[in-house]
């Protein structure tokens, strides 16, 4: 599977790992952050984000300190469904059940072991594609025209 990752400084060391890690088993486009000098999440969730809602990569993993801004920030791009997963069980689930593409994690809330644990899990899976969650899916892009 073709994956972007991203992260602001606060999640630097973290992706460095999981891009590592992950490259023998998937084909990952680093998006950056290069350094922990201060960077802003939201330019960073919002180009793996692009890169998965522009066909370039299958998924993404955005890593900031929390998660949430990350979240926060790809759950505004139309097309991307975003999780903040801090144990396998919602990883799974939200591929599963949600479709979600975009795995948000918090480097000063997980470890490394943690958190590959939790990209494997959100990367093995694959939507069911069952009546009730296709049927929730069309709900959740109403709003998201509408707004």
């Amino acid at each position: 599977m073709r994956i972007s990752i991203g992260a602001d400084h606060a999640g630097y060391l973290l992706k460095e790992y999981l891009a590592g890690a992950l490259g023998g088993e998937h084909e990952v486009a680093d998006l950056g952050t290069g350094s922990t000098d201060p960077v802003d999440y939201p330019d960073y969730a919002a180009a793996v984000g692009e890169s998965v809602r522009g066909g370039e990569t299958e998924r993404g993993i955005v890593v900031c300190g929390s998660g949430a801004g990350a979240a926060i920030t790809a759950n505004k791009m139309a097309g991307i469904r975003a999780v903040l997963a801090h144990d396998t069980y919602t990883a799974r689930q939200s591929v599963e059940h949600d479709d979600a593409n975009v795995l948000c994690l918090g480097s000063r809330v997980i470890g490394e072991r943690v958190a590959l644990e939790l990209a494997r899990s959100f990367l093995g899976a694959s939507f069911t594609g069952d009546p009730r969650h296709l049927r929730r899916l069309a709900k959740i892009a109403r709003i998201e025209e509408t707004g």
